[in-house]
């Protein structure tokens, strides 16, 4: 460690810091993928966390590291970034999704850390010059793209579903998708956990490029940051975060059986096709647009469009709010760090 460019308890309080953002995505994200097998009944709360939990540690052994590269060099220029900067943009992101955890605002845990990044980076160089603009743009227009996925995929399988069970009685649909939902936030769970835990991932990364211990090759990126960023997202989706579970899965439009399946299977494939282009979208933009698609396909009037809105509002602010916390944040490091 004689190479290190900043000690090793900075560095060591860093990475804690980093594990203690990937536990409260997970804690404020996981209700994401176990809202709609809660609110339909599939699972009790206690089943549904541990089932969402697994699939988010599985998911080490199926995705690349292509999201983790993206936040790693994508986003910043990392002649740019030092450990204040990589302080303030977790502390940033960490604080946004404790406040809309509070208030039960299921906004996105990915955007908060992007947003907290720039911001740290931008008050660091005094402009915007670090930004990589291909990258950070990308990720900018998912924010539209994602959601509108979403919402096209989770409708039109309600579409294919209500054709193909036309002569049923809702009774008897609801009967084969009792099981087919689990299978469907399984898949989601599963990309919930290879999205958002290379996030994480993709900071330490960052990190250790910046502590001089490692370089922008993937090879050399050690294995413990790999199982302990999914380890601690797996965890804190396992507590779980119920006041988001409730807005999910209740709040935007009622759920049953079947329409819970195809948002929760809508949200999967969006969020599986952005993690295999190396695309880090957010799993809350995916399943809100596919749990509003589901809805729409039913009945227009069946969705609550108020507090739709109320959600895009707090996806607009998420960005710059992490951000302006992180640039706070970056003063507060450079005095004790």
């Amino acid at each position: 460690m004689e190479h290190l460019s900043i000690s090793i308890w900075s560095l060591v309080l860093l990475v804690a810091v980093a594990l203690a953002f990937d536990f409260m995505n997970g804690f404020h994200d996981g209700a994401n993928s176990i809202s709609t097998i809660v609110a339909t009944g599939a699972l009790t709360p206690k089943q549904a966390v541990l089932f969402a939990a697994a699939f988010n540690f599985i998911a080490l052994w199926v995705f690349q590291l292509k999201v983790a590269a993206t936040i790693g060099k994508g986003t910043v220029d990392p002649m740019f970034v030092d450990h204040y900067v990589i302080f303030g943009a977790l502390m940033g992101a960490l604080a946004w999704n404790i406040i809309t955890w509070y208030y039960g605002i299921p906004s996105s845990s990915s955007h908060a850390l992007v947003g907290g990044l720039v911001g740290a980076t931008v008050v660091k160089a005094g402009g915007v010059a670090p930004i990589v603009w291909g990258g950070f743009g990308k990720i900018l227009l998912f924010i539209v793209i994602s959601p509108l996925v979403g919402f096209f995929i989770g409708g039109m399988l309600m579409v294919a579903v209500a054709w193909a069970f036309r002569n049923k009685s809702p009774h008897q649909a609801g009967s084969w998708f009792r099981y087919g939902q689990l299978f469907a936030a399984g898949a989601y769970s599963l990309g919930h956990g290879g999205n958002d835990a290379q996030k994480t991932i993709g900071i330490i990364w960052l990190l250790l490029i910046t502590a001089g211990v490692s370089t922008s090759d993937v090879a050399t990126l050690p294995m413990w940051v790999v199982y302990s960023c999914y380890g601690a997202i797996a965890w804190g989706t396992y507590l779980g975060g119920w006041r988001i579970v409730k807005t999910m899965g209740s709040k935007i439009t009622k759920l049953n059986a079947v329409s819970g399946s195809c948002a929760s299977m809508g949200g999967a494939i969006s969020l599986g096709l952005a993690t295999l282009g190396g695309i880090p979208v957010s799993t809350t933009h995916t399943i809100t647009g596919a749990i509003v698609g589901v809805g729409t396909a039913q009945d227009v009037k069946a969705v609550r469009w108020a507090m739709t809105f109320n959600l895009v509002v707090a996806w607009v602010l998420t960005i710059p709010a992490s951000g302006l916390i992180a640039a706070l944040f970056w003063y507060v490091g450079r005095s004790f760090l």
